[in-house]
């Protein structure tokens, strides 16, 4: 167990998956929650121009993903404002549109090899500087959160009431629309942009067949993130498995067993008398 240590590239790609899973465990309560789930899967598609592009320059992602991210919100919000189309149609449009231009691009003759590494990730394959921005994530999402805990739940739980309580839905709902393309651009360097959507949501999907309560699900959240990735990086290691891929299996395999064990621990609430019941 101790053996795949001793190699610098674990030792980073254990780093990263980490600082990830920390910051997607965390924020992929509040992106399930909110229902957010296809804008996070359509962030990380909508950066997939901007990393080949990067990659035939090369320049470091970061600089690709950020004018990806910010040209894609531009263009749904654009999109959402013409008369008889929808937001949903408008996210869809957008995310085909720049993830076929993405794909055009990597199938160009200028194109580097490994190019494929930007769709499935490469964990083993992070630098320094990838996870000096992986903890940067780490921190301003933990901050961010902790900062707006109070607003993200008046506006979760009671939409309709928020503005009588001096809290902007819209802006809760931009705050944290920001938190997740700044995650998606840091984490789809270590999982790829087909597999990054799996650590903001597959994880929280789990921690809510668990938990009723936004914090401890958020620790649980976080802590399935971040055993799923260790669990992903020594199966990649002693299979041979792509890394990112590997990652994101042990994600799905986690929210499998969540299932039954979340009917068993619905049950056993069920069953259990409350505490007014047994005073009664």
């Amino acid at each position: 167990m101790l053996e795949p240590l001793q190699e610098p590239f674990m030792q980073r790609a254990l780093a990263e998956v980490v600082l990830i899973g920390v910051a997607g465990g965390a924020l992929g309560c509040w992106v399930v929650f909110y229902g957010l789930s296809y804008a996070a899967e359509s962030l990380a598609h909508s950066l997939f121009p901007g990393l080949v592009l990067a990659a035939i320059a090369g320049a470091p992602l970061l600089l690709g993903a950020t004018p990806a991210v910010v040209v894609a919100a531009l263009a749904i919000a654009l999109g959402a404002r013409v008369v008889g189309v929808s937001r949903e149609a408008a996210v869809a449009v957008v995310v085909t549109t720049m993830f076929g231009l993405g794909v055009l691009l990597a199938l160009s003759p200028q194109s580097p090899p490994g190019v494929e590494a930007l769709l499935f990730g490469d964990p083993f394959g992070v630098t320094d500087a990838d996870l000096a921005a992986a903890a940067a994530l780490a921190a301003l999402v933990l901050l961010s959160l902790g900062l707006l805990h109070g607003r993200l739940l008046v506006v979760g739980f009671d939409r309709g009431a928020a503005r009588a309580l001096g809290v902007s839905p819209a802006l809760a709902d931009a705050a944290l629309l920001v938190l997740l393309a700044a995650a998606t651009v840091v984490a789809v360097q270590g999982l790829g942009n087909l597999l990054v959507v799996a650590v903001f949501v597959g994880p929280a999907a789990a921690a809510r067949q668990l938990a009723d309560r936004m914090l401890p699900t958020m620790l649980i959240a976080t802590l399935v993130a971040v055993l799923a990735g260790v669990a992903g990086l020594y199966l990649s290691y002693s299979a041979g498995t792509a890394g990112g891929a590997s990652v994101a299996l042990a994600i799905v395999a986690v929210y499998l067993l969540s299932l039954p064990l979340g009917r068993w621990f619905a049950a056993h609430r069920s069953a259990t008398p409350s505490a007014e019941a047994t005073i009664a």
